[in-house]
């Protein structure tokens, strides 16, 4: 119900100051975009009496402390309407207005979508340039401050109204609504009109008040113009303590300015100096008004357990996955700030393991994987290692999520389970085929791809502390133990498993082809035919300093992967050699033609990268 107690009836004057300083964050919108020349003005103005009422009274925020535990978190999911995020950041006194009208030029901090530090501000938690994104990052921020840290932060979420096309929303309204969080707060700008016109529901905001209970969300209809609905409708949120709650607010896109108010045509251009002069005078003019946010909780940083954790050891042939999910399990028992999110596979991807021994710290995200990489990243925002699991098929559709990660500077650990033809009868449709070369596209990722459980398990413990995206690949068959356990896998490594001073040619496998050249290499032998193997387990970065001595010592590469030949393993080591201007034979041992359902030793056959085809390409050399 409506707040109506005297404490929260807001006075005259505090609404006419929310008024004015919704007229000065649309002029400074307005003047920042056109002295850049480009931008996002009108979407940004639709926003600013929604984003004045937060600033001056419900945001709990220190500037001049962005790592405070206590700090609310305010993401943007809109990310082109910056001007108005910037706004914000000058009314509040953390930028100046000399550095507020450098938007968008070179050197800035203030980019034309923002972005967290190094290259952006220290306000700002995720890069959301690609729409749809925000509500299923802050799922998993609030995730952290309810489920974990037990810290009565708030998430407060800008949403635009086209984006609630985007399927990575509604999927984050589900999980929201799953996981009760009423710590969480969208606020919809519908403003009716997206790039090219207006929206599917356009100003029926009773539609999407339907859609959000649907989903088991409260939803709350105001006036986004009205501050005093505004604020009603914010302190009604707040005193929602059963879910989560979106806030849809009939907006004006370029609200204020007669010309471009609530006209097509307008979106992300930045208006002519004497058309921005004109608005501006319409506005009530240039204001510097300063209003400083509600102080952040006083919380304490949690402090959790982070002991050595134990390696757990083989008896047997294992699958990676399930090295991987012991290891992980293994990292949870020793620290507490560990956390595992999986898309409703962890009996294959064996997070499991984790999730019935640490069932506080295991998040289900069920099938949807682009909230499950989202939660991830949400969770690690906060300061936890999280690790997030499914088929390594299907990280595909979470792409865009853990393109925008790297642009976020997010530390996340992933694995993608069942990974090439040797998965066997599933068929084409489960076999991830081009994960390496999207992992390795990722600027700053790190991709390994282990053959044995105490590879997988010291990689899993590696992970943990690894700044950027991180991605394990793991196997579904058991393989072979290769090691002893207490071998060290540096990051940037490789293992040489087979190796003489008469080698006719280097063997370069990981995983299950691995496990396929040693075998070709002992029938080699037998033949007085000696090649070198080598264990290339860390695909990115890769050990260029091995594959160059073994390049200009056995003069002849072979690649052997269980991946499409563009992007994986093959290319990965040309590259390392073209860095060194080196050059050697190379041959390209990879899976091409479209598979179908088989055994595993039939797939791999067909796909030309079993032991009887590396012998036939020893000896075509």
């Amino acid at each position: 119900m409506p707040q109506t107690s005297e404490q929260t009836k807001a006075t005259a004057e505090q609404i006419q100051q929310w008024k004015d300083l919704g007229q000065q964050l649309r002029v400074d919108s307005i003047r920042c975009t056109t002295k850049a020349g480009s931008g996002h003005p009108t979407s940004s103005m639709s926003a600013a009496d929604l984003m004045a009422v937060l600033l001056a009274k419900y945001l709990r925020y220190d500037f001049n402390d962005a790592g405070n535990p206590g700090n609310d978190h305010l993401i943007f999911s809109k990310g082109h309407a910056s001007p108005l995020l910037y706004s914000l950041y000058k009314a509040a006194g953390a930028v100046t207005d000399a550095e507020f009208m450098t938007l968008r030029t070179k050197g800035s901090r203030l980019e034309g979508h923002p972005v967290p530090l190094p290259n952006g501000v220290p306000w700002v938690d995720f890069a959301t340039g690609s729409l749809g994104q925000g509500l299923p990052l802050a799922v998993g921020v609030a995730l952290a401050g309810k489920a974990i840290e037990k810290i009565d932060f708030r998430v407060w979420v800008l949403l635009g109204d086209s984006e609630m096309a985007e399927g990575s929303v509604w999927e984050a309204f589900e999980h929201a609504s799953f996981y009760k969080l009423s710590n969480l707060t969208a606020i919809l700008d519908m403003n009716r009109l997206g790039q090219r016109g207006q929206t599917m529901p356009g100003w029926n905001g009773p539609l999407y008040a339907e859609r959000a209970r649907a989903f088991g969300w409260h939803a709350i209809l105001v006036d986004g113009h009205d501050v005093a609905q505004i604020d009603a409708a914010y302190a009604e949120a707040l005193e929602t303590r059963d879910r989560p709650t979106v806030i849809i607010a009939k907006t004006e896109k370029g609200h204020g300015v007669s010309e471009i108010a609530n006209k097509d045509g307008w979106h992300g251009k930045a208006l002519p100096a004497d058309l921005a002069k004109k608005a501006i005078e319409e506005l009530g003019g240039e204001r510097n008004l300063v209003v400083k946010p509600q102080p952040p909780l006083v919380a304490d940083r949690p402090k959790y357990n982070v002991g050595t954790p134990r390696l757990p050891t083989f008896d047997g042939p294992i699958a990676t996955r399930q090295a991987f999910g012991q290891a992980l399990k293994a990292l949870g028992d020793a620290r507490g700030d560990v956390v595992a999110v999986d898309g409703e596979v962890g009996n294959s991807t064996f997070t499991e393991i984790f999730g019935k021994a640490h069932p506080e710290r295991f998040f289900e995200m069920y099938i949807a994987e682009s909230q499950m990489v989202a939660a991830a990243m949400g969770l690690a925002r906060r300061g936890l290692k999280a690790y997030g699991s499914t088929f390594a098929a299907f990280m595909s559709r979470a792409y865009d999520f853990i393109r925008m990660g790297a642009i976020s500077r997010t530390n996340i650990k992933l694995c993608g389970s069942h990974a090439g033809v040797s998965i066997g009868e599933d068929g084409p449709s489960q076999m991830a085929l081009e994960d390496l070369s999207m992992m390795r596209a990722v600027e700053g990722s790190t991709v390994l791809y282990p053959s044995d459980g105490v590879s997988a398990a010291a990689l899993t413990f590696a992970m943990c502390d690894l700044d950027g995206i991180s991605y394990m690949r793991s196997t579904r068959e058991k393989t072979p133990i290769l090691y002893r356990p207490d071998e060290k896998f540096p990051i940037g490594g490789s293992k040489t498993l087979r190796s003489s001073d008469s080698d006719q040619a280097t063997v370069i496998g990981a995983g299950i082809t691995l496990h396929e050249a040693l075998k070709a290499a002992e029938q080699l032998k037998a033949e007085g035919i000696n090649v070198r193997v080598i264990d290339l387990y860390s695909v990115k970065p890769i050990d260029v300093a091995t594959l160059t001595r073994a390049a200009q010592e056995t003069g002849h590469l072979i690649a052997v992967e269980d991946h499409w030949p563009e992007g994986g393993i093959g290319e990965a080591v040309l590259s390392a050699l073209a860095s060194k201007g080196v050059s050697a034979k190379f041959t390209s041992l990879a899976v091409s033609g479209m598979p179908g359902s088989a055994t595993p030793a039939e797939l791999m056959d067909a796909a030309g990268i079993n032991a009887k085809h590396i012998v036939a390409a020893v000896k075509g050399s």
